[in-house]
């Protein structure tokens, strides 16, 4: 058998170091065994996915060499790689499985499924759909489908008895049936949802081994139920830890930066950043912290993973980030490590129109732009409370620039405008006294050029981040606090 992985993101965000963590395991596992590594793109969710969100999850997955065999930026004889792109296939399944009685059409509402889930938090029951459809007589459901009645596809699943399958790193999981919901294949508006498309694509793709993240644990007796309807093998499943902050929580880009683009931007190789990730959870026979890709693929054994919970510690990353740049980089290297980073002529070029409005000698370029090429910066919360706001009202003007610009999906000057003013509005604080803590967050103080074009030079994670970091300067937002203001947040539309 010729062992075969994939990756399978979808394009609706910042590429995520989890998205990295997993490819990383997948493409070492298929290369040990002399196999093939796969990438699709699962953009079956078309409201949020954008062709921006796939071109950053492909170039960031490039800058760390994880590269794929077949892809839908490089082909292969298994393409389309994009789920968008092969909706036919899935509506084709969809109706085998309705014809063999293995799903049904559903014709409820989104009232009545609102009203459902109300009574059963009420009454303390299960949540989940209650089969409302799944009896009707056959000839009423072909009569509402003729009349172009909005309905979706739901599969059959068993509600007695128990799914047991095995898993490379945990051995047998049993989970009962009754725990499954009766799960939409299709939705109404023709598109599948994760789970068919999934299950088809890895089939027609010839997966062998499906690798990802525990979070998928309890969808597997769905997928294992659809290989059964259709009557395909079913692959051999290995679920991986969770990647954890360092309270051991999931996760989280509230807690730990987890955009790949951040990394990139704060200057961290991607040898290393792929060294880390590396151990997440693994470890070289030897315990050695640092290697590269091609001792890891030598050493590779999946059943060496840990099911601790890898901790994804930032400053443990810093630490081995800071051993390849002293190890592995001559200074020529480094000078052309340098240079591609941030001292190019593209970086330069997007800075020289405001910093000349700005500039009377060569010198004055460098205190006008260091921000630019920092991290994060040193600040103080004092330094954020002389923008002459009142505490909770500077949390308040933070935390909800951040929550709007985190929904900002085409990141350029005129996007952040916008998101920044409907804020504003919302909030009913004239722009300029809004706008002055985040220039001091953004840019290290206020007398920058305008935070909007900061903003846009910086780039999306970045920007995020620093806002993040002044919100933790100010001690951050309590949970209490946080569900309040959450509420608020949505009345300011």
């Amino acid at each position: 058998m010729t062992v075969r992985t994939r990756i399978a993101p979808s394009p609706t965000g910042d590429p995520h170091v989890g998205t990295a963590y997993v490819a990383l395991f997948n493409m070492a596992f298929a290369k040990s065994q002399g196999g093939q590594f796969l990438l699709r793109i699962e953009d079956t969710d078309q409201a949020r996915s954008t062709p921006e969100s796939e071109q950053a999850i492909l170039d960031a997955l490039h800058w760390l060499g994880l590269d794929w065999d077949e892809g839908p930026d490089n082909g292969g004889d298994k393409g389309p790689y994009r789920q968008s792109e092969r909706s036919e296939i899935y509506r084709k399944h969809a109706d085998k499985l309705l014809d063999s009685d293995h799903a049904f059409r559903c014709f409820c509402t989104a009232e009545r499924l609102d009203k459902l889930r109300v009574t059963q938090m009420e009454n303390k029951q299960q949540l989940g759909y209650d089969g409302h459809c799944m009896h009707l007589d056959k000839s009423e459901v072909a009569e509402r489908a003729a009349k172009g009645e909005s309905h979706v596809v739901r599969m059959r699943v068993p509600r007695e008895g128990q799914c047991s399958f095995n898993d490379m790193l945990r051995g047998e999981i049993s989970i009962d049936w009754a725990q499954i919901d009766l799960q939409i294949l299709l939705k109404a508006d023709g598109m599948p949802t994760y789970h068919l498309a999934n299950v088809v694509d890895d089939h027609l793709m010839e997966i062998s081994h499906v690798i990802r993240g525990e979070e998928w644990i309890n969808s597997a007796p769905k997928h294992i139920l659809l290989y059964q309807y259709f009557g395909w093998e079913t692959p051999v499943f290995c679920h991986l830890p969770l990647l954890r902050n360092v309270d051991k929580s999931k996760l989280s880009k509230r807690k730990n930066p987890t955009s790949i683009l951040y990394y990139q931007r704060m200057g961290y190789l991607p040898e290393a950043l792929l060294n880390y990730l590396g151990r997440m959870g693994w470890s070289m026979p030897d315990e050695r912290e640092k290697f590269n890709f091609s001792e890891m693929l030598e050493a590779f054994d999946i059943q060496r993973v840990s099911l601790g919970g890898p901790v994804f510690d930032v400053e443990k990353l810093s630490w081995l980030n800071g051993m390849w740049i002293r190890d592995e980089l001559s200074d020529e290297q480094l000078a052309d490590r340098l240079q591609e980073w941030a001292l190019n002529r593209d970086t330069l070029m997007a800075f020289l129109p405001f910093a000349r409005q700005r500039m009377e000698t060569f010198s004055d370029l460098a205190p006008l732009g260091n921000y630019l090429v920092s991290g994060m910066l040193p600040i103080t919360a004092e330094d954020l409370k002389s923008a002459g706001m009142e505490e909770d009202q500077l949390l308040e003007v933070l935390q909800y620039a951040l929550w709007r610009l985190e929904s900002v999906q085409q990141w350029n000057r005129d996007n952040v405008f916008a998101a920044l003013k409907a804020v504003a509005d919302g909030m009913e604080i004239k722009l300029k006294p809004f706008l002055a803590p985040l220039f001091i967050a953004i840019a290290g103080s206020s007398a920058s050029i305008s935070v909007m074009d900061s903003m846009n030079l910086l780039g999306a994670d970045m920007s995020r981040a620093r806002l993040r970091h002044a919100i933790e300067l100010l001690g951050g937002v309590g949970k209490k606090k946080l569900k309040k203001m959450e509420k608020a947040y949505q009345q300011l539309d």
